[in-house]
């Protein structure tokens, strides 16, 4: 690998035809008046370009789904990265979107929650425990006796794949029927299923009239679903209705079972997690004169704006679930997630996560975003705010080999915050990656490694390399207009 980057001959917008040599694995500033063709350079040529060769590396079928670049107006560039843009424009308007998700933040959460959070009953408000066989065979009875049933081992849960093997190995065994997504299948059929999308599949083990005369099989049958299906049973009754039971949790006062969690339990943009009602949206929707769905300042009525199902919001750690936790702001968050106290096998998994967890809060509260929240909509974050999440962000996945194109990061600062900023900025750059800035702060460009300097004005007046090198260097041109304000021989009014 090249220990530079060459660009030779670029003319994107107004740029012309400069060639240009970067050190890689530096933290490189390029200045210059506004509309001198910064961002043409950075963005528009380097990201651009570095974008476009990492999507025509991925297959066939994984390009279909992204849109494709055109190649900026450059005749080479060598020793390009993969390249991640990081600039105010790109604001999700999703409204799932959130500063927890931005940050991956959220993410972890769900993985803790799901590792280790005690389960409540939604409607009991009591701790769910764990239950034998001789519950469920009672529970069973009580619910259905008289009824006829149908008896089924829950063997794939919302699961990708095509399960082949899977239904094969079932019908040499004997098994006759299955339940795929809802619909009853003879094994004998071909079934055929979506490797893309994700499957329900039961094995269909009895069908039987609950009554004292059948208890011998009634037993034996949901002994065997519960074998198959590592813990758990799904009944339907003669109109459809389902029950499931598991094995390990189980109300003790209603008797109401529950699947282990999962961190999709969590997740407001799955089925698993999401409010039936609001679809995890936290807001009824309406529609607008065109037809488009639109939220609207009414919170939901089911999950109180909440976005979850009452299940996952019964899941709690230190008597807090997801959703009020997330409301905590980086500074309170931080402060209650040291106060969590696990042990023994506990502890040695939530400190891997809670430790994934702090890096990321850390950064945000050094970027001077101690004040947001994690529910926070990414569409109701300032420019400033969006850049500086998505930077906490870069910083906590820990990549490396990676270009990283900047637009004015101190846009929105406390002058006391840059340095924090600075700071951030080298721990990405040693961690083995390339950082450009598109800057107009003296603070930054005095902390650069490598400056880039365009001009000498703005539009057909710009897009000439007037000065580049370390800052020593630049400080030496005559040409150069920032050299002449770094040097105190001009001011800003």
């Amino acid at each position: 690998m090249l220990q530079e980057i060459r660009v030779v001959k670029a003319a994107q917008h107004n740029l012309k035809k400069i060639d240009v040599v970067l050190p890689r694995n530096r933290l490189v500033v390029i200045t210059g008046p506004s509309g001198s063709g910064k961002s043409s350079l950075a963005f528009d040529t380097l990201f651009a370009e570095g974008q476009r060769r990492y999507i025509e590396c991925l297959s066939a079928y994984a390009r279909q789904f992204i849109e494709q670049l055109e190649k900026p107006e450059v005749e080479s560039i060598e020793g390009l990265s993969p390249a991640i843009s990081v600039d105010q424009k790109t604001i999700s308007f999703n409204p799932r979107s959130t500063v927890g998700t931005i940050t991956e933040i959220y993410d972890f959460l769900r993985l803790l929650y799901a590792r280790l959070g005690s389960i409540y009953c939604p409607d009991c408000q009591i701790r769910v425990s764990s239950s034998s066989e001789d519950q469920i065979l009672e529970l069973i009875k009580k619910k259905l006796t008289g009824q006829k049933i149908k008896i089924l081992a829950p063997v794939v849960r919302g699961r990708k794949g095509e399960y082949q093997q899977l239904l094969e190995k079932f019908r040499k065994k004997g098994y006759l029927r299955v339940r795929v997504d809802g619909r009853l299948y003879e094994l004998e059929e071909k079934i055929t299923l979506d490797k893309n999308k994700k499957h329900n599949i039961e094995i269909l083990i009895d069908d039987l009239k609950l009554s004292e005369k059948v208890q011998l099989r009634f037993r034996e049958a949901v002994e065997k679903s519960l074998e198959l299906s590592e813990g758990g049973v799904l009944i339907l009754d003669g109109e459809g209705q389902e029950f499931y039971f598991s094995k390990k949790l189980i109300c003790p006062s209603c008797g109401r079972s529950f699947q282990p969690l999962e961190p999709r339990n969590f997740s407001f943009n799955s089925p698993y997690g999401a409010c039936n009602h609001c679809h995890g949206l936290g807001y009824l929707t309406t529609f607008n004169e065109w037809g488009e769905v639109e939220l609207t300042e009414d919170l939901c009525p089911v999950c109180g704006g909440q976005r979850l199902r009452k299940e996952s919001l019964g899941v709690r750690i230190d008597g807090l679930n997801i959703y009020e936790l997330s409301s905590l702001d980086v500074e309170r968050l931080l402060d209650r997630l040291k106060r969590f106290d696990f042990r023994d096998q506990e502890k040695l998994v939530a400190d891997k996560i809670l430790k994934e967890i702090k890096v990321r809060l850390q950064v945000m509260k050094e970027l001077g975003l101690s004040y947001l929240d994690l529910n926070r909509t990414g569409y109701s974050l300032s420019g400033g705010e969006a850049q500086r999440i998505r930077l906490a962000a870069q910083v906590g996945s820990r990549l490396r080999g990676i270009l990283y194109v900047l637009d004015e990061p101190t846009i929105g600062l406390h002058q006391r915050d840059n340095g924090q900023l600075i700071r951030l900025l080298r721990q990405l750059r040693d961690a083995g990656n390339s950082i450009i800035i598109v800057e107009h702060d003296e603070q930054t460009i005095r902390s650069a490694d490598y400056l880039i300097d365009l001009g000498p004005g703005a539009g057909e007046n710009g897009g000439y390399l007037v000065a580049h090198g370390p800052l020593s260097e630049v400080l030496k041109s005559s040409q150069s207009l920032t050299a002449q304000y770094l040097r105190g021989e001009k001011c800003v009014p």
